[in-house]
């Protein structure tokens, strides 16, 4: 299997040494948290990663999922891996106190999810659903709701889904057809069907609770006019246990190119009973307390397949030996060298490397800022707010680009055998390429991210984030490497500001590239933080590694980030130049 390891002294350096996680904690006032306890959980999830999920990745690829009597079934060994997970707590991490959760900083719970997602991305998906459902629960639910839902989702007892697709309104929910009539009792019932919905059924928890987005009687037309709804599988009884079948079915399963091991459900509501969730027609903004911390997670998906991709193609480049290395001969005692010491297979494993580290750090700030998100002063609250709303879209959309690139250059390490099944590098590109697409695709997060967050806006967001990273900056003790850190920053920062001025067509056609040249020119500055860091602290294996990771993303990746800003200040004219039968062979 391409996942040999967790890179649990990568984690540690990052949160300890890079981030400073001591007294990041004692600044929130948090005392009961330390660095030494984020490493004990970390290494326990890499031990459940490594022992208990990743051995099910290539046979729950293989076997698939089954939908036999309107009973979905996931292959063999996901639903006891699941019931260790829940029993050992993991699926609590992140929730409240106050029904039973551990309240754990994100900053302890983000390494956990990424080895999870490098494990096996498609047992990972239903526990990441129910934590994002989780979430929307205990922001916007009635307190009757989260009473009788919220602790046993918490648990992972029960799983939790997301319901907004249907056959005709994807990215413009706009479209969305499903009804909800309200009831004399308070609640209501919901009809329609839904598409593409995760787990929306499986063998894994007593009940399934969906939050789906539906429109009531007379309600405004658009976006305006939607509300979100709590849907569960099995309605409760005078003991809050599950009991009568509420009117909903799966209507079939999908056959797909990965994540076959996940159920990927059609889902039909049949005037089936759910609950308002928050207010009348503000269903949306809601369901976007889900999205946007679904999407967070879908980039974490990106870096964990990159990161099992990487372990696979470097075992794998050290081990094959083929021909020469043109620098010198490297294994004297035998015929040939290892591959990894040929300059092209270096360059893909660096590749790999850089990216994903640049990505580590970068979902590691992210938490940090989700930590004071949630316990900062109401400033601190403030500002981080705009941070990772500013990041989110760049964190789904570079992650699982990345995600892609790396599994594809891992396929090309191994040559020929990358290809084949039984090395297992072919699925993890397989079952990466969906998370470019779902929780809003890619382009969808280029425009959220050049529309919503930096014009719209009016670059308040992007000033924020602007100024969390003049803060890595300033910490940089290197002269060079903090003048070349602030320069590129500084070139980012105005040519953002350069783009508050792109009315929207124009803005549109930039959105893709503008995203791509933030993404590099942040991960730079990442990097110049990063290695000057390691420079300092006691372990001289790793600060080499980071100073020279750092030397090859600055003079081979990082660069295309001008292209990428030669493409989006070009305009939009070529782009829409051609129309109609000029697209087609003619």
């Amino acid at each position: 299997m391409p996942l040999h390891y967790a890179p649990t002294a990568d984690f540690q350096f990052l949160l300890k040494e890079w981030l400073g996680l001591d007294a990041h904690y004692e600044k929130l006032g948090i005392s009961d948290f330390d660095s030494d306890l984020a490493n004990e959980i970390i290494a326990q999830g890499a031990r459940f990663a490594l022992d208990v999920v990743a051995p099910l990745n290539r046979e729950g690829d293989e076997e698939g999922c089954k939908l036999e009597n309107g009973k979905v079934t996931t292959p063999k060994g996901f639903a006891d891996a699941y019931q260790e997970y829940v029993a050992n707590g993991w699926n609590a991490m992140l929730g409240t106190a106050e029904y039973d959760g551990q309240d754990l900083p994100y900053t302890m719970a983000v390494p956990v999810h990424e080895m999870l997602n490098a494990a096996n991305l498609s047992w990972r998906l239903t526990t990441m659903l129910t934590e994002s459902a989780t979430l929307a629960v205990t922001k916007h639910a009635s307190k009757a709701l989260k009473d009788k839902y919220l602790a046993k989702l918490i648990s992972g007892e029960w799983t939790g889904t997301m319901n907004l697709t249907e056959p005709h309104a994807g990215t413009d929910l706009s479209l969305l057809n499903t009804k909800a009539e309200p009831q004399a009792d308070g609640s209501y019932k919901v009809t329609g069907n839904k598409i593409f919905i995760t787990a929306g059924d499986q063998d894994w928890s007593s009940n399934v609770i969906h939050l789906v987005l539906a429109r009531l009687p007379d309600a405004p037309k658009g976006v305006k006019g939607i509300s979100l709804f709590l849907v569960p599988k099995l309605l409760l009884d005078d003991n809050n246990e599950p009991g009568e079948a509420n009117s909903l079915s799966v209507g079939s399963i999908e056959h797909k190119m990965g994540i076959k091991a996940s159920p990927t459900c059609v889902m039909n509501f049949d005037g089936a009973t759910g609950w308002l969730v928050g207010e009348e027609n503000q269903g949306l903004a809601c369901m976007f307390t889900m999205m946007n911390d679904a999407r967070f997670q879908v980039g974490l998906q990106g870096l964990g397949a990159a990161e099992s991709s990487y372990q696979g193609a470097l075992t794998y480049a050290r081990e094959r030996v083929q021909s020469r290395a043109p620098q010198g001969i490297q294994n004297p005692d035998g015929k040939a060298d290892p591959i990894v010491f040929q300059p092209d297979v270096a360059r893909m494993l660096l590749t790999q490397k850089s990216q994903i580290e640049g990505s580590r750090a970068l979902s590691l700030l992210y938490a940090k800022y989700m930590d004071i998100e949630k316990l900062g002063t109401p400033e601190e609250q403030e500002h981080a707010e705009k941070v990772l709303q500013f990041l989110t879209p760049i964190c789904k959309a570079y992650m699982t680009d990345m995600g892609l690139e790396t599994t594809s250059l891992g396929v090309q390490v191994l040559g020929g055998h990358g290809f084949i099944r039984e090395w297992g590098m072919e699925q993890l590109m397989r079952d990466v390429r969906i998370a470019m697409l779902y929780e809003g695709t890619n382009g969808i997060q280029a425009l959220d991210l050049i529309g919503r967050k930096l014009t719209r806006d009016g670059g308040h967001m992007m000033e924020a984030t602007y100024q969390a990273f003049i803060e890595l900056v300033n910490e940089i003790n290197d002269s060079d490497a903090k003048h070349a850190a602030q320069t590129v920053l500084d070139e980012w920062h105005a040519s953002s500001k350069a783009c508050l001025g792109m009315d929207g067509t124009t803005a549109a056609s930039a959105a893709n590239d503008f995203l791509a040249y933030s993404a590099y020119s942040l991960l730079g500055v990442l990097w110049y933080s990063m290695a000057d860091k390691a420079e300092s602290g006691d372990n001289a294996v790793l600060a080499s590694s980071k100073k020279k990771t750092r030397d090859f993303f600055i003079e081979r990746i990082m660069p295309r980030r001008d292209a990428h800003k030669a493409a989006y200040t070009a305009g939009p004219d070529s782009t829409l130049a051609i129309s109609g039968s000029e697209f087609d062979y003619l």
